[in-house]
């Protein structure tokens, strides 16, 4: 591994490691989103916490990390390696950021935004499955994980063996994330999420 390979993956980490939801929460409305809901700083808990636009700016900022981690810094820096492996590290900063104590979002837009940058007919088809399971199931946990889930099955069909590998990687990095959401879907006390009520 080269010292121009790790400086990539360190730039990728610290682009992942931007807290969005910190930023916009405290920017914008003056609260520290850690302080409610789930306290997690990914676009759900936004969302929930401080409405519908805020809730799709983050997600879309926590996109663009992704794409942005493993669409840009190849075409900056001269290195032989998969975009996918790069992208991998924004997720890690995203679930870790240095910049936030270490306690991130799920790896879920993040993720997504890697996909965007490498394949984005995948991207498509996973956003399609994640708004079809939500309106379906109203569980933003449950259809991020679907999403991820069609993710894998998507690159298993396109037979890349480095993006097969990183997408399961980051599969199982959201259902790791979402562990304490599968209990409280089994317990029934997961929140839904209706995209078309007014937060009140």
């Amino acid at each position: 591994m080269t010292f121009e390979v790790i400086i990539v993956f360190l730039i990728a980490y610290l682009i992942g490691s931007i807290p969005s939801g910190l930023i916009i929460g405290k920017v914008f409305y003056g609260i520290d989103i850690r302080e409610h809901g789930s306290g997690n700083l990914g676009g759900t808990n936004t969302f929930l916490t401080l409405g519908k636009k805020a809730g799709f700016t983050v997600t879309l900022a926590d996109i663009l990390k992704g794409t942005i981690a493993a669409g840009l810094l190849p075409i900056f820096f001269d290195i032989d390696i998969h975009t996918v492996i790069i992208g991998i590290f924004a997720v890690i900063g995203h679930m870790y950021p240095i910049f936030a104590g270490f306690k991130g979002g799920k790896a879920v837009a993040t993720s997504a935004g890697v996909v965007l940058a490498f394949v984005p007919v995948m991207f498509v088809v996973i956003l399609a499955v994640f708004f079809i399971s939500l309106l379906t199931t109203k569980y933003v946990s449950l259809s991020s994980m679907i999403a991820g889930i069609a993710g894998l099955i998507y690159s298993l069909i396109l037979g890349d063996p480095i993006l097969i590998i990183v997408i399961a990687l980051m599969t199982l990095f959201i259902i790791y994330r979402h562990r304490t959401n599968i209990k409280r879907i089994i317990n029934k006390a997961e929140p839904k999420v209706n995209l078309f009520k007014k937060k009140s």
